[in-house]
């Protein structure tokens, strides 16, 4: 097993997980996305935003556009579609390809997991570490919340945090794994665990909070953070499944024909 055989499985592993994630995207937080843009135009407007609500979301999809004036606009429709398929292909095959690259990195180097269970474990450090850590203190946001004059500075507490949980993983992780040795795997787990755990609450306190909601309804909020939460982790859980299982394949039958080879040589 080499590293191109794991980035091959990766990129089509991405792949499936890109396809999953779109459909559970269009599905589950477009909707959201569609509740939130009402009321983003109800305050443009000045209409009331519950009669806003109430419009349908076809209309929406109709007449909200992003794009610079004077510029090309992209309807509602093709981003909800196409533009949202591009989306996740493209986030699906690069995560894909960094997973399965660390992976084969990974492997052997982490107690005695397989190869197939080296790749769920980084698929999981990574869901935590790059998507659920980061969404907990700086959640995602709808279209009508936030300022544009402060949208530099989000970003960047964002992407500091996001690099420091980052860090904070892989140093808790090698930390597991040199402590195995010495405590055995639960204690050394246990330690790398409750180490990432304080770095960060310790770093949630320091980083900045962003509060940009202003009376922005509270049920809509929470749908639209639920939502996507849930694409993430569709992303990231198809993704390591799918990848687990192919590499778990793989191995099995690189182990087989090695069995094979040995019994034929010792006859």
């Amino acid at each position: 097993m080499n590293a191109r055989a794991f980035l091959i499985r990766g990129l089509l592993a991405g792949l499936v997980a890109g396809l999953a994630t779109f459909f559970v995207a269009y599905l589950v937080a477009e909707p959201q996305v569609e509740a939130a843009i009402s009321l983003e135009d109800a305050g443009a407007s000045g209409e009331p935003a519950a009669e806003a609500h109430s419009h349908d979301h076809d209309e929406a999809a109709h007449s909200h556009s992003h794009g610079e004036e004077g510029g090309a606009e992209v309807s509602r429709s093709t981003q909800r579609t196409w533009g949202l398929l591009t989306g996740t292909l493209t986030i699906g095959l690069a995560l894909g390809g960094i997973v399965a690259l660390v992976s084969a990195g990974a492997v052997g180097r982490i107690g005695r997991l397989l190869p197939g269970q080296t790749v769920a474990l980084v698929a999981l450090i990574g869901f935590v570490s790059v998507a659920l850590v980061p969404f907990l203190k700086y959640p995602a946001n709808p279209p009508a919340v936030g300022s544009g004059d402060t949208i530099g500075d989000r970003t960047a507490l964002y992407f500091g945090f996001l690099l420091l949980s980052v860090l904070a993983a892989v140093a808790a992780t090698y930390a597991a794994v040199r402590l195995r040795g010495r405590i055995g795997t639960y204690g050394g787990t246990v330690i790398g665990a409750a180490g990432y755990l304080v770095v960060m609450v310790a770093a949630a306190e320091v980083f900045a909070t962003v509060n940009e909601l202003g009376d922005f309804p509270a049920d809509v909020l929470w749908y639209f953070r639920r939502a996507s939460l849930i694409t993430l982790a569709t992303m990231w859980g198809v993704l390591g499944v799918v990848l687990a299982g192919l590499v778990g394949r793989l191995y099995r039958r690189e182990a087989a024909d090695a069995d094979r080879r040995a019994l034929a040589a010792s006859l």
